[in-house]
């Protein structure tokens, strides 16, 4: 059939497909640290550019991240960002009015097991609740965190690496308790989250070979001294398809953009998964597409080659 011969409807059918081909997405999912935030913990002004030329040009941007709501949105605001934010590695979706839209809890017994286990080897333990981020200690977060400070930054002062620590605590806003396993008892509170700190990677190590036959949760991390535990269907991938269905749309109208374990359904799901440069090479594997690093503005990039595709 020759090009004049097409009906309208052909040549429309013929040109999205051609679009499709070239990878022009109708959403942008980012994770934020180490891929949206540089190591500053703040969005760069080339990629709150970047992203908001994409949603002037009719493409959806939203962020999938482990933070809850409150810690990511103080980054967002900051760059002029108003979006949908998909938390605690897809266990709770918010639309853009703050509107919870979707939440995955945990099942308490196994919220305990996990919590016990991970105590017992003396790693620091975060609950993310409907009623904040429970914990038992302030200076064993410290304590844990100092410590790997002090390996990987033998130069800088005792003072320094406590003032770094503590902005923890500014982003995220921890609830002190006397004990978890009482907060674990409350009928009223949903677990959708589960942080551990280690000193050791044996702690790690250990804390994966007890826990990682647990029907009841799935295993992650978004960085090398942690865990992160949630429910088996609170994963970024699945909570980004479960937003789009209402729209007809498919993953594969999906670019996501990451760099660690919590990302990996989602950079597996989507159309476009893009790596970034700093990412691990296992995470670069699952990936079509790699950028450059979160300190030169990878997620900027990531979105202007799809933007230049579309220009084609």
């Amino acid at each position: 059939m020759s090009f004049e011969s097409r009906t309208p409807y052909q040549l429309f059918n013929s040109f999205i497909l051609s679009k499709r081909r070239l990878g022009i997405m109708k959403l942008i999912a980012s994770d934020m640290d180490g891929t949206l935030l540089n190591e500053n913990g703040e969005i760069s002004e080339a990629n709150a550019k970047a992203v908001k030329e994409a949603i002037n040009q009719g493409i959806e941007f939203i962020v999938a991240t482990g933070r809850s709501y409150q810690a990511a949105n103080i980054p967002l605001q900051a760059a002029g960002i108003t979006c949908p934010v998909v938390s605690l590695n897809g266990a709770v979706t918010y639309q853009e009015n703050e509107k919870i839209i979707n939440s995955i809890p945990m099942d308490k017994s196994v919220a305990a097991r996990i919590a016990d286990e991970c105590s017992k080897l003396g790693m620091y333990v975060e609950l993310f609740t409907n009623k904040g981020v429970l914990s038992e200690s302030r200076e064993h977060f410290l304590e844990v965190l100092m410590d790997i400070m002090r390996t990987s930054n033998p130069d800088v002062s005792e003072q320094e690496m406590r003032e770094t620590v503590e902005q923890r605590f500014q982003l995220e806003q921890v609830v002190f308790v006397e004990q978890l396993q009482l907060a674990l008892q409350d009928e009223h509170t949903e677990i959708y989250k589960i942080l551990t700190f280690a000193f050791e990677e044996k702690q790690l190590e250990d804390a994966k070979k007890k826990l990682r036959d647990e029907p009841g949760a799935v295993i992650t991390s978004s960085g090398e001294t942690n865990l992160e535990f949630n429910h088996p269907k609170a994963q970024k991938g699945l909570a980004i398809q479960k937003y789009i269905e209402n729209e007809g749309w498919s993953m594969q109208d999906v670019m996501t953009i990451g760099d660690n374990w919590n990302d990996a359904s989602m950079l597996e799901m989507a159309g476009r998964g893009v790596a970034m440069e700093n990412a691990a090479d296992q995470i670069k594997n699952l990936c079509q597409y790699e950028t450059v690093s979160n300190e030169q503005d990878g997620v900027a990039k990531a979105i202007e080659d799809m933007l230049e595709e579309l220009d084609k």
